[in-house]
């Protein structure tokens, strides 16, 4: 398969690039260190167009392929993964959705600002005791006339504490055991409210909070597809999450893999660089081929979204590649700038706090392996 990026393609790239360079990568400490929203990096990426990427013209958005949403969610998760967290929950997780599942009518009045990036989109399905089994989820939804009384509690939501715009699952209890159902939620909602922002390891410029449903009223026209079809829209949407998180471990990797060479290049012992040495270069080998072999399985999987194949498989071994390799670069990154990439000052700590997280959301290394375990024995 070709991979060769058309010449569209090429120019998103290098403007995502540029502007990642010049915008993000600068501030990515401080945003890291800050702890809150980087809502700079937000309003700077919607005036670049970046957060309506993969959604139509007509709806507000810049259009573009899956293929090109992954380019872009690369070059933003090497300068700053933080930001590129953000993007994925935006995107991915909220607008995409929409754009999918909805009627004319919710695509044209919650699209356009989201895609204009005058408002922030998240996504909610993890509970207390529902994590990986998404299935076990006990918020409800039920029908008072023509609307829905939603009740219950949501952890770990990425824009949380920002969101104007909510994807919700919830079950409906008169379908149960199969009540699962997706539904828009506008954050000012009386009975919506939010606990204070979690305290994270790393991404911690894409603040996570828990949402909280007391009695929340959505009218009919916020249920996102028919009643009962809520899982199947979350599995669907969190293929599509699990591009965006390969594309950002993909970054992070290939930050850490250049950040190593320059050092290895400049840091000398025993009278030569440690590039002579061949313990650093296997190190170094061994970590472009792994970025390299996750950036092609990402492609893969993104190449075939285009052309509309179900990528549940590609998608799991897409995440659980990338996520992987950027955990072991992470741990070798450290070992090759030796004490001072174990110091908080040396972007090294940043990476690998930032790669821990690409194993466990939308999704755990064991629950991809569930999931291309399934599809390689059905």
């Amino acid at each position: 398969m070709d991979f060769h990026l058309t010449e569209e393609e090429k120019m998103l790239q290098a403007t995502a690039r540029g502007f990642a360079k010049k915008e993000l990568e600068p501030v990515a400490a401080e945003v890291d260190e800050a702890e809150q929203f980087a809502m700079d990096n937000f309003k700077k990426m919607a005036e670049l167009g970046f957060t309506g990427m993969a959604i139509p013209p007509e709806y507000g958005g810049t259009g573009g392929s899956m293929i090109a949403l992954v380019v872009v969610m690369e070059e933003l998760a090497k300068a700053c993964a933080s930001t590129c967290d953000i993007i994925d929950a935006h995107i991915s997780l909220c607008a995409r959705p929409i754009y999918l599942y909805g009627t004319e009518e919710q695509k044209r009045k919650f699209l356009p600002p989201l895609t204009r990036g005058e408002k922030i989109g998240s996504f909610a399905i993890t509970e207390a005791e529902a994590g990986s089994d998404i299935s076990a989820i006990k918020t409800t939804a039920v029908r008072d006339g023509d609307s829905y009384i939603i009740n219950g509690s949501k952890l770990f939501i990425t824009n949380g504490p920002v969101s104007d715009i909510v994807v919700v699952f919830a079950s409906i209890p008169a379908l149960a055991p199969r009540g699962m159902t997706a539904f828009i939620v506008e954050t000012d909602t009386p009975g919506f409210s939010r606990a204070p922002q979690y305290k994270k390891l790393g991404m911690r410029g894409a603040t996570n909070t828990e949402l909280v449903f007391d009695n929340v009223r959505v009218p009919e026209s916020n249920r996102l597809g028919a009643e009962g079809k809520g899982m199947r829209i979350c599995l669907a949407t969190l293929d599509e999450g699990r591009l965006g998180i390969a594309a950002q471990a993909v970054g992070i990797g290939q930050a850490i893999l250049e950040h190593a060479i320059d050092y290895a290049k400049e840091r000398k012992q025993f009278g030569a660089p440690i590039s002579q040495s061949q313990a650093i270069q296997w190190m170094l080998v061994d970590m472009a081929v792994k970025v390299q072999s996750a950036r092609l399985l990402t492609y893969q999987a993104a190449s075939l979204y285009d052309e509309s194949a179900r990528i549940s498989k590609e998608a799991a071994m897409a995440k659980l590649c990338a996520s992987e390799a950027c955990m072991d670069m992470a741990v070798k990154g450290i070992q090759i700038f030796g004490g001072y990439g174990y110091m908080m000052d040396s972007p090294m700590q940043r990476y690998f706090r930032d790669a821990k997280l690409t194993q466990i959301y939308e999704g755990t290394s064991e629950v991809q392996r569930m999931v291309i375990a399934r599809a390689l024995l059905a």
